[in-house]
């Protein structure tokens, strides 16, 4: 089991850049793929970031790519998504999430947190 905690969510205007980390306890995450989804309101939810376990691959939605960078530190275990240049439509909920593999990860993780709200304004 792995229980996951979000942080760094908040408010920022277009063009500013915010941190998110996600905290693991439970197992080591180095056994895990690790990244983030998001939730806009009426949408559904969809991956933004991922991460393989020892964080040489990596998977960046279009969308943010070039302006969104994750990071992981196992020895801490947290990953972490440093989200620059960011735009109204970044605005939603941010969700980290884990499983055993990077392809897994992005079809259905089976770890999740509780989720960060993230909203830019205009």
């Amino acid at each position: 089991q792995v229980h996951l905690v979000e942080s760094g969510g908040g408010l920022v205007q277009t063009g500013g850049s915010l941190r998110l980390s996600c905290a693991a306890s439970g197992r080591t995450i180095r056994e895990y793929a690790m990244g983030w989804f998001r939730q806009a309101p009426g949408k559904d939810r969809e991956v933004v970031v991922g991460i393989s376990g020892r964080g040489g691959i990596t998977y960046y939605a279009d969308s943010v790519k070039g302006r969104f960078t994750i990071s992981r530190d196992n020895a801490k275990n947290t990953v972490n998504l440093q989200m620059n240049s960011l735009k109204p439509e970044d605005t939603a909920v941010y969700y980290c999430a884990a499983d055993n593999s990077l392809a897994q990860f992005k079809s259905s993780p089976a770890y999740w947190g509780q989720g960060t709200q993230v909203t830019v304004s205009s």
